[in-house]
């Protein structure tokens, strides 16, 4: 490449740097605040820009950014681009990672993320019984009910039902979801990921600040991304939920409003605001100048047009025309005066896509164009988005308004070609899941941007088949949900369809800024969305999962009866109801529901390896076992499968079988933290201590929350005969976690083969205080203190055993 191996990229934002012109208040004050000591109460740990459409915002974050960086910092954005908190975090891993600060721990963590919210759908449920609720689960439940509209005559789902009852179901959801991944640590990142990614994060902070002397994070278009952004930002500065944040990170925030009150009120001594408005006279002539253009009627002429909106100022100073020439607008003014007709057709042309990439501006303009995409990129309007060309949202806005009235046959033509395009490109894109295509996010991006220009070229034919896809773009996620409804609203805009607009307001207002607004867009869409039969029963199933996740399994089974009445042949209805089933009522009940799933889908290895798991829980082991074969068989390159039946081998006494399996499933997911502990306990049976604590060093190193795998260290050291060590590994795994009840016990064992008999008692009577239930203890508790003829509250000569 030329000019010392620079882009095109960054040739073109070292161009623009070096015209841009004004805001030199706004950049000083940024400047200042990196020279004023972080305990100073002058020093602001957060900067918001803000402003119209068109006034320089993303200009002014590209300058703030250059800024932090001549300082020393290490920076990373994110923008619209994100829909969700984990999507944003894996944005600031990417700019970071380029700058050679990878947050390692983090990107794995969001990689084992993504795989798992894939996968919940296959958590394999817990067996039957009532059980009282934990405390930490009733809260939850409570908090969910509202979100989920389950609060009598709120929301999407009115009706009544008891918080206790639901609190039980969301434990049995939990410990479903624990079959599956093996750990709870794995079951609340499927659960809440922002609260187990955000510490990790905040720890990936802490260690760069040793690295880096500033850290500054900006989050540009923010207007779209603070319903879900606003409360975690908030929470990760102003208190210590997730974790103390070093002091010297610095986050810029860029939007079109003003930050939401009721969110950062109590925080404006942390914030310093840098509202922008249109350029000043001597700012917008200063600009002019820098571009030659100084003729006095010109110049009056450009600020007449442009209002001195810095975009529109931009745009004419590199084609200001006659001052005597009529033009009704600025954009008609740099269409008039741009001397060639293809360039002009082409800048046309290529407003009507969103995003510009070689391949979609081929497509957009004439064959006569086809050359000038280098061209286009160089324009004042035009900036660079993730490798991807775009229009400023007002020079975009005007053109498309200049089109879609002057011109409608044209306008349809150009957005049906568009869409034929991305079609094509969607078909050949590559492999995706077939039962689930959403989860592609190559196949899916396409595929949404083909219904944009589908629904701007003829919207009342493409919204039947948009509001169907909405189904499935809430089955992939709250994020991929939101991509669609802001598809959605923003074809409504663009095409000035006033159905596709409520269409798309009504979905976003439903999703807000939690996961459980799925189910509100569900509930639209059933309401009145028009789906046939078959749409309508992929909703049912959907918002029977949603439930499912919070517990409501007797309302999952409603929703599951429904699919299936409309659509008796939906494999994903019946294993739905067997997950449900299985939760209320046991495995026995549920067989039956899957049985017919795996009848409908008899190659669909997901279905099968659960069915697997289910014989495990029933104790059926070689059916079990036949079904885990099946399934590997059919999908040899999932670690799932593989794992399970090591899991069964190893309960069988297959021991040697049990470790080729479980080596199986660690080279097809070296970083599988469930199969290296299980892997680990394997090799304590086969004497290889060795082995398995080296297992668990790395699952400890990979785990999110490593209690629970400091603890199994202990088990390793204890049946070694290694008292001392398994007392010191179990002491830290409670260091880690207060609360971990079986660490109390195990620890218990070794105190007593040491002979630290007192001790012993403690920690069994500490465990009970956190586990009433756990028989085991109480066992153990019981006999010790009969040997020792010492009463105790806990012997059931005086206290019952419950």
């Amino acid at each position: 490449m030329a000019a010392g191996g620079a882009s095109m990229q960054e040739l073109i934002r070292r161009r623009r740097r070096a015209g841009f012109v004004g805001r030199r208040g706004e950049l000083a004050l940024f400047r200042q605040n990196f020279d004023i000591p972080v305990d100073d109460e002058r020093h602001r740990f957060v900067f918001h820009v803000h402003g119209a459409a068109g006034v320089g915002k993303t200009s002014l974050v590209r300058e703030l950014e250059h800024t932090a960086r001549e300082r020393g910092a290490v920076t990373a954005c994110a923008d619209e681009d994100a829909n969700s908190v984990p999507e944003t975090l894996t944005a600031l891993c990417a700019h970071f990672a380029r700058q050679g600060h990878p947050f390692k721990s983090l990107e794995r963590l969001l990689a084992t993320y993504r795989r798992m919210r894939y996968e919940a759908e296959s958590a394999a449920p817990a067996g039957p019984g009532p059980a009282a609720p934990s405390p930490g689960s009733t809260v939850l439940a409570q908090a969910s009910l509202v979100g989920l509209g389950l609060v009598p005559g709120v929301g999407v789902l009115a009706g009544g039902v008891d918080a206790q009852q639901l609190a039980q179901g969301a434990d049995r959801a939990r410990a479903a979801l624990s079959a599956r991944f093996g750990r709870q640590e794995d079951v609340q990142l499927v659960l809440d990921p922002v609260r187990v990614l955000t510490p990790v994060f905040v720890a990936e902070l802490a260690r760069l600040a040793d690295e880096a002397p500033w850290t500054v994070l900006f989050f540009d278009t923010y207007e779209r991304t603070s319903p879900f952004l606003d409360t975690w930002l908030r929470d990760l500065i102003t208190t210590e939920r997730y974790g103390a944040l070093p002091a010297r990170v610095v986050v810029v925030l860029a939007g079109q409003r003003r930050l939401d009150p009721g969110c950062w009120a109590d925080s404006a001594d942390l914030v310093a605001e840098l509202p922008l408005d249109l350029f000043t006279e001597t700012e917008a002539r200063q600009l002019l100048a820098a571009k030659g253009v100084v003729d006095e009627d010109v110049v009056r002429d450009v600020l007449r047009l442009s209002g001195r909106l810095p975009v529109l100022v931009s745009t004419l100073a590199r084609n200001p025309g006659d001052a005597r020439a009529p033009g009704a607008t600025a954009v008609d003014r740099f269409l008039r005066w741009e001397g060639d007709p293809v360039r002009r057709a082409a800048a046309l042309a290529c407003a009507l896509p969103r995003h510009i990439d070689e391949d979609v501006f081929r497509a957009a303009v004439e064959e006569d164009a086809a050359g000038l995409y280098g061209w286009l990129r160089s324009l004042p309007f035009v900036s660079d988005h993730g490798g991807r060309a775009q229009y400023h949202r007002v020079v975009r806005t005007a053109m498309l308004g200049v089109q879609r009235t002057g011109s409608p046959g044209r306008w349809s033509a150009g957005h049906q070609r568009l869409a034929e395009a991305l079609r094509a490109r969607r078909e050949t894109a590559g492999p995706v899941a077939a039962r689930r295509p959403w989860s592609g996010e190559r196949w899916r991006e396409l595929r949404l941007e083909e219904s944009y220009h589908l629904l701007c070229a003829r919207p009342g034919a493409a919204l039947a088949r948009m509001l169907r896809d909405g189904v499935d773009a809430c089955d992939a996620g709250p994020a991929v949900a939101r991509r669609w409804a802001t598809t959605l609203a923003e074809a409504g805009e663009d095409a000035d369809d006033g159905t596709l607009r409520q269409w798309g307001t009504d979905c976003l207002a439903a999703l807000g800024g939690e996961p459980a607004g799925v189910a509100g867009v569900l509930a639209l869409l059933l309401s009145r969305g028009g789906l046939d039969a078959q749409g309508r029963a992929a909703a049912h199933v959907v918002r029977a999962r949603e439930l499912r996740h919070t517990g409501a399994h007797d309302r999952a089974l409603t929703e599951l009866d429904r699919a299936i009445a409309l659509d008796p042949g939906r494999a994903r209805a019946y294993y739905g109801r067997a997950v449900a089933r299985c939760a209320l009522y046991g495995p026995a009940v549920a067989l039956p529901d899957l049985d017919r799933a795996c009848e409908l889908a008899p190659d669909d290895a997901y279905y099968i390896g659960y069915r697997g798991d289910m014989y495990r829980r029933l104790g059926r082991f070689e059916e079990a076992l036949a079904d885990l074969d099946r399934a590997i068989l059919l999908d040899p390159g999932d670690a799932w499968a593989p794992a399970s039946r090591g899991r069964i081998r190893h309960q069988t006494g297959r021991v040697e079988e049990a470790l080729a399996d479980l080596d199986r499933a660690l080279e097809l997911n070296r970083d599988y933290v469930w199969a290296l502990v299980r892997r680990a306990q394997v090799r304590r049976d086969l004497a290889d201590p060795q082995g398995a604590l080296a297992d668990l060093e790395r699952a400890e190193r990979l785990s999110a929350e490593p209690a629970w795998v400091v603890g199994e260290r202990g088990d390793v050291l204890r049946s070694a005969g290694r008292h001392e060590e398994a007392v010191a590994e179990y002491g830290r795994a409670l260091a880690l976690d207060g609360t971990y009840a079986w660490a109390l016990g195990s620890r218990a064992l070794s105190l007593e083969a040491l002979g630290r008999h007192e001790e012993a008692l403690a920690d069994y009577d500490h465990a009970l205080e956190l586990a009433p239930d756990y028989t085991w203890a109480l066992t153990m508790r019981t006999r010790l203190s009969t040997e020792l003829n010492t009463p105790h509250p806990h012997n059931p000569q005086t206290t019952p055993a419950p």
